[in-house]
């Protein structure tokens, strides 16, 4: 059943010229109002703190984005026209931040529109303090009647459990908790989401989802790239800040949560918050810290991660993580579920395999030895999409000889094209559906199970570029390697 369309109103893209803005926002907005996703009256406004910059300007710098990203202007229509705005702050002093209200005002009665605004705070994560100050000190964190004002913030939210409560305390100093929107691009996946369809909307899976039939879980997150240009944050960062508390963790949550009441924003994050208030403390013997060295990837040869411009030659930044993780509750308890992540991987992919445990009794033996091998799902995130559940079955004019088979479904195959995931998230914004979005709930307790392990002792496994990680973290995975890596 098709959706009403999100009220008109305004999106305010604070770090306008940004990077994020040029490769996501302005394309994923632009494809918003060529599919007639959004209300034709919204209008869009660029803030940045370049004084140079004006409207023309801005305007061409959006189609420019647009058509990098494969979309025309015809198609957008007004988007790179009359529908395009754009408010320089300056230094963000009190009265730049005055002079931005008194434009969204304008703005609002020029074009005769209600005062549902949505700030898109698209910034470096130091600047979010003084940001959101400046909103409030203006008065435009406030609701008006009838209308709604939403703060969307970008990960990370804080480098530890300290500096997440003090953002969370910043926030909500002018902000509530309903009007935030902590974005993790991952849960916009179409994949990711279909977690919630796939467990709840089969019930011949949801009753095997537990203890009694699930030997372990395995999440991995696995890229091909190195750091690039990012080395100055990737740094400061590692892969246990980068992916593991944040997108590995909300894939966790997802796969191992209760049944929700409802599919609604408040249900579904109060179940995924208790799966990570139901970790078990993680030991140093339950983690695996790596880092990648030179290598070949597609025969090309690589740098190590120490060789890599802009990474200090004393780093001890993990490029990859893996380990074990328990969950302490009716469900789930005895079932190991393993996180890995890792960069300069062999294989770029992004799948969870579910290992069900195997028959009690081996009925198709041969020379002494059992036929038959556990049943595994494998669902597919990325880069291809679907899932895949393997079985045996007896091969044709044998007696017991059995072949592992997979019964597939691939997303590309079936639908044409999915959404991106930044065009899904902005379209929940603008319905004000927080669903996909990570509660204040959520990032400290994540931060309280996965926090610790910043200050760990820990040996650095070296691994080669184009390998699939350290030795050393082969325990804390199911044994299907090859499906896994999608070899």
């Amino acid at each position: 059943m098709a959706q009403p369309l999100p009220e008109p109103g305004l999106v305010v893209l604070f770090g306008g010229t940004g990077d994020l803005a040029r490769r996501k926002l302005l394309p994923a907005l632009a494809r918003l109002y060529a599919e007639g996703r959004i209300h034709p009256h919204t209008r869009v406004v660029g803030v940045a703190t370049n004084p140079k910059n004006d409207e023309a300007s801005y305007r061409q710098l959006a189609r420019e984005s647009i058509e990098g990203a494969g979309l025309s202007c015809a198609e957008a229509g007004p988007f790179c026209g009359a529908s395009l705005h754009y408010q320089p702050l300056g230094e963000g002093r009190p009265e730049d931040w005055t002079a931005l209200a008194a434009r969204l005002r304008d703005l609002e009665a020029e074009h005769g529109l209600v005062p549902r605004r949505t700030f898109y705070l698209a910034l470096p994560t130091e600047a979010l303090p003084a940001s959101v100050a400046g909103l409030g000190e203006a008065g435009l964190a406030a609701e008006a009647e009838g209308g709604y004002t939403r703060l969307v913030v970008e990960k990370p939210f804080g480098r530890d459990l300290k500096s997440a409560q003090e953002l969370v305390d910043v926030l909500h100093a002018h902000f509530r908790e309903h009007q935030i929107f902590r974005i993790d691009h991952y849960l916009g996946k179409e994949t990711v989401q279909n977690l919630l369809a796939f467990r709840f909307g089969n019930a011949i899976f949801e009753s095997l989802w537990n203890r009694d039939r699930i030997a372990s879980v395995e999440i991995t997150m696995g890229e091909e790239l190195g750091v690039g240009t990012r080395a100055g944050y990737y740094d400061r960062s590692g892969a246990l800040r980068d992916m593991v508390q944040s997108h590995l963790a909300q894939v966790l949550s997802l796969v191992a949560m209760e049944v929700p009441t409802v599919l609604g924003a408040k249900s579904v994050r109060y179940e995924k918050t208790k799966v990570l208030q139901a970790i078990a403390p993680i030991g140093a013997k339950d983690v695996v810290f790596g880092r990648y060295t030179a290598g070949e990837i597609e025969g090309k040869s690589v740098p190590g991660y120490l060789q890599e411009p802009g990474v200090p030659p004393e780093s001890n930044t993990e490029t990859f993580v893996a380990m074990k993780v328990e969950i302490l509750n009716w469900r789930w308890q005895g079932v190991p579920f393993y996180l890995r992540t890792g960069k300069r991987l062999g294989r770029r992919a992004t799948r969870i395999g579910v290992r069900f445990k195997s028959s009690p009794v081996c009925m198709f033996e041969l020379d002494g030895m059992c036929k038959i091998s556990s049943n595994l799902l494998i669902l597919k995130l990325q880069p291809d999409q679907g899932f895949s559940l393997y079985m045996d079955v007896k091969r044709p004019g044998s007696a017991t000889d059995l072949e592992r088979i997979p019964l597939s479904f691939d997303y590309g195959k079936h639908f044409q094209g999915t959404p991106e995931a930044y065009q899904t998230l902005l379209l929940d914004v603008l319905r004000g559906d927080q669903t996909l979005f990570v509660h204040a709930d959520e990032v400290l307790e994540s931060w309280r199970v996965f926090g610790p392990l910043l200050e760990m002792e820990r040996d650095m496994h070296d691994y080669p570029a184009g390998s699939f990680g350290p030795a050393a973290a082969e325990k804390f995975a199911i044994p299907d390697r090859a499906l896994m890596r999608g070899e």
